[in-house]
C-alpha cells in the first residue's frame, strides 16, 4: 500500500484554488485571460467550474502525492526535492505537454497558452511543495 498524507492532499488541493484565484484576478491576469480566451463571466455561474476544479484539483493533488511516494520510495533522498522534481516533470510532461497539443489544434494564441501553462507550473510547484513539506508519517 502506498501511504498518502491527505492532509497535504487536502491543504494542495486548497492551494490551487488560492493560486487560481491570484493568478485570474482582473488585477493580474484576468482581463487578458477573459479577453483573449474569450470568456464572459457576466453570461454564466462560476459555482460548476469552480466545484470541477475542486474535485480535478484533489485528484491531482492525490496523483501527484502517490507519484511522489513511489519515486521517493525507489530512489531514495530528500522526499521535498523527490516531490518538487515529480511535480516539474509532471507538469512538463502531461499539463504543459497536452495545453500546448491543443492550443495548437484548437488554434488558441501562444499568450493564452503561455499564460495557462505558468498557471499551472505555479499550481504544480505550490502542490509540490506542499506535499514534499508534509510527507506521509513513518516515510521519512
Amino acid at each position: 500500500m502506498i501511504e498518502v498524507n491527505y492532509w497535504a492532499v487536502l491543504l494542495a488541493t486548497l492551494s490551487t484554488m488560492i493560486v487560481g484565484s491570484f493568478w485570474y484576478t482582473p488585477a493580474v491576469f484576468g482581463n487578458y485571460w477573459m479577453r483573449v480566451a474569450k470568456v464572459d463571466m457576466e453570461d454564466r455561474s462560476a459555482v460548476g467550474p469552480i466545484l470541477t476544479t475542486l474535485l480535478v484539483s484533489f485528484i491531482s493533488a492525490w496523483v501527484l502525492a502517490v507519484a511522489v511516494t513511489v519515486v521517493w520510495t525507489a530512489l531514495g533522498g530528500s522526499f521535498l526535492l523527490v516531490a518538487l522534481t515529480t511535480a516539474l516533470l509532471g507538469w512538463a510532461g502531461f499539463t504543459a505537454a497536452r495545453f500546448i497539443t491543443h492550443d495548437a489544434f484548437e488554434g488558441r494564441p501562444a499568450g493564452l497558452t503561455i499564460l495557462n501553462i505558468a498557471h499551472e507550473l505555479v499550481t504544480f510547484v505550490v502542490m509540490g511543495l506542499i506535499i514534499g513539506a508534509w510527507p506521509p508519517a513513518g516515510t521519512v
